[in-house]
């Protein structure tokens, strides 16, 4: 199975390097391409001095845009699979392996890289928006998925095709539960995930509250009429 790692890129110019070269010692037997999403830091000069492969939007146009594009390269390259893999550290190349082989063994069409197949959630606020998320998916799909905000997700080549076709389709829980309905196997795969090592993030307080207020409307209401 030809797998790519997606990696998005917005002011990473203190972790790109790491990620990469971490992803490549690992030996997980993937590609990759970076998404570099109009970065303001040095970023993309960091990616062309070291040959890295990457693509650059000519504007910030966001995480779900920055996974199609990279959905996109994919399919245009003939890989089997993606895996997003985040530049920020948090994501551990050790798990993606266990992945692929639980894709391959099971036939999934998603692997969901998950801190909570066999570790309990805490009480912090954090936790009881993906308690939230998990029941909404539980009630709206009928199947359980203990780490829906987990951003470590490995998609086969049906599920690619779904995001390259929709504009508006990232990869977020109210997709998954989506995709899910309309008959998509997942499974998951214990985890571990650090902390964001440097960088900036796409979520800051009023987008994650956003984020999760969007999520949750959408796996109740929205995606019914897609």
């Amino acid at each position: 199975m030809r797998v790519l790692a997606i990696i998005p890129a917005y002011n990473e110019q203190e972790s790109i390097v790491s990620r990469v070269e971490e992803l490549l010692a690992a030996n997980t037997g993937c590609d990759y391409v970076i998404i570099n999403d109009d970065s303001s830091d040095a970023t993309e000069a960091i990616c062309r001095e070291h040959g890295y492969n990457y693509v650059t939007h000519p504007t910030n146009l966001g995480l779900t845009a920055g996974f199609q594009t990279g959905v996109t390269y994919a399919l245009s390259h003939g890989y089997d699979a993606v895996i997003q893999f985040d530049a920020d550290g948090q994501h551990m190349p050790v798990h993606v392996p266990p992945m692929v082989a639980e894709m391959e063994r099971t036939g999934a069409d998603i692997v969901v890289g998950s801190r909570f197949v066999s570790e309990r959630k805490s009480f912090s606020a954090r936790m009881i928006g993906s308690r939230l998320l998990s029941t909404l998916i539980r009630l709206t799909t009928g199947q359980r998925i203990t780490d829906p905000t987990s951003g470590m997700r490995l998609y086969n080549q049906a599920m690619m095709r779904e995001f390259a076709r929709r504009f508006d389709f990232g990869p977020e829980p109210d997709s998954v539960a989506y995709l899910m309905r309309r008959g998509a196997k997942v499974r998951e795969v214990q985890v571990e995930m650090r902390e964001r090592e440097a960088g900036e993030s796409y979520l800051n307080l009023r987008r994650s509250i956003s984020y999760m207020a969007r999520a949750c409307t959408s796996i109740l209401l929205v995606q019914w009429f897609r």
